[in-house]
């Protein structure tokens, strides 16, 4: 027997939450529950999961201790408590696969891949010096890259936002060639008439995909958005469980899904997702922005999944100004990328092995990382 006695949280630049879960025989496993911006709000439902349910439990139960953190409250679902539960199920399956030695995908089915394609992002949160920065990922070994297509714009903006949107895709594409990949990143920034405009005009510069061209909110538009276009649409980010993908399935606009394994559910979740997505002909590229349990997460999940095509990471990502994904590892060599891939972790657990002590020096400074607000030229609130 294997029980949770014990428990800790970590807040750490540059902007993540570190959860420590710790059984009766010692073995420890971490989780990374958070939601950019709002730390300290999922670490309080994490707190509460363990506080009322999960501490004196036997570790092994996932799938019931899932089921019990989801269904035990009357409401359900939602970025914070998914999180919660996310980081929470990431934790419980790296002591599982610690405890039987073994990684965790081998828990899952066993592998379908040796490593997985990642994409580099570049530009930042207003894309600029994209053709340039495009070119140092290639030369660095990227074969994929991604961009925001534009900053703030108008519910109905002028020729000009288009044509610049357009102008930026065309000067990457012209830097790299042909056989690089390029994700165009709405952000969910663009309302319904823009992206039926936008993707029309990104299309003759072949962008891998388009991701978010509307708020999750406004998935009913997404089939009248592809009439527009033959690039595959992705979205998913701000989506948490089975059931929130469940419609973008059925109505068939979707190509490609981005669940985010520290939002939607963990492992437990993602990888059922990724199964109904396989049943749809839906290909999966977890969303990762995060830190180094994160992705680790993401790839015992990629490794499993046939419908996984590439995988996002955030190292030198415009967020992690004050620390990076590999500075809270004891071997970053576990992420080393190569030819645009990176091999699948395959120690026990996520594979990963956490610096502890670097993670508890690193908590101890002040973090407080909230998304800007950005405003319209008339004052009115925009969508970040």
């Amino acid at each position: 027997m294997a029980e949770i006695v014990d428990y800790e949280l970590f807040e750490v630049p540059p902007r993540w939450l570190f959860l420590r879960v710790e059984t009766a025989d010692g073995t420890v496993g971490w989780g990374e529950p958070v939601v950019e911006g709002r730390s300290k709000t999922v670490r309080t439902a994490v707190e509460e999961l363990f506080d009322t349910y999960l501490l004196g439990k036997e570790a092994g139960r996932i799938e019931d201790h899932w089921q019990a953190m989801y269904r035990g409250g009357f409401y359900r679902g939602g970025p914070v408590l998914m999180s919660a539960i996310a980081g929470i199920d990431q934790a419980l399956w790296d002591i599982k696969g610690k405890r039987l030695d073994v990684p965790v995908y081998e828990l899952l089915g066993g592998a379908a891949r040796e490593r997985i394609r990642v994409y580099q992002w570049i530009g930042g949160d207003r894309p600029s010096d994209v053709a340039e920065q495009a070119r140092e990922q290639v030369e660095a070994g990227f074969t994929a890259l991604k961009m925001n297509a534009t900053e703030e714009i108008e519910r109905v903006d002028d020729p000009a936002t288009v044509d610049a949107a357009a102008t930026r895709l065309r000067e990457v594409r012209e830097a790299v060639g042909d056989e690089v990949g390029i994700g165009v990143d709405f952000h969910g920034r663009v309302s319904k008439p823009m992206a039926k405009r936008l993707v029309e005009a990104l299309e003759p510069y072949n962008p891998m995909f388009v991701e978010e061209p509307v708020l999750s909110g406004h998935n009913d538009a997404l089939p009248q958005i592809a009439q527009h276009t033959t690039t595959p649409i992705a979205t998913g980010e701000r989506m948490y469980s089975r059931w929130d993908f469940k419609e973008v399935f059925e109505d068939g606009a979707v190509d490609v899904i981005q669940p985010d394994l520290s939002h939607a559910g963990g492992i437990t979740e993602v990888n059922k997702i990724a199964a109904m997505a396989e049943a749809y002909d839906v290909s999966m590229a977890p969303h990762c922005p995060l830190g180094p349990i994160a992705l680790a997460s993401c790839l015992q999940v990629d490794a499993c999944s046939p419908n996984a095509f590439i995988q996002e990471q955030s190292l030198n990502i415009h967020y992690n100004e004050t620390s990076d994904v590999l500075d809270y590892l004891a071997d970053p060599s576990v992420f080393d990328y190569e030819d645009g891939y990176v091999q699948i972790p395959d120690a026990p657990g996520l594979g990963i092995e956490i610096d502890e002590e670097h993670v508890r020096a690193q908590a101890e400074r002040d973090v407080d990382w909230h998304n800007p607000v950005w405003r319209h030229a008339d004052g009115s609130v925009a969508e970040w």
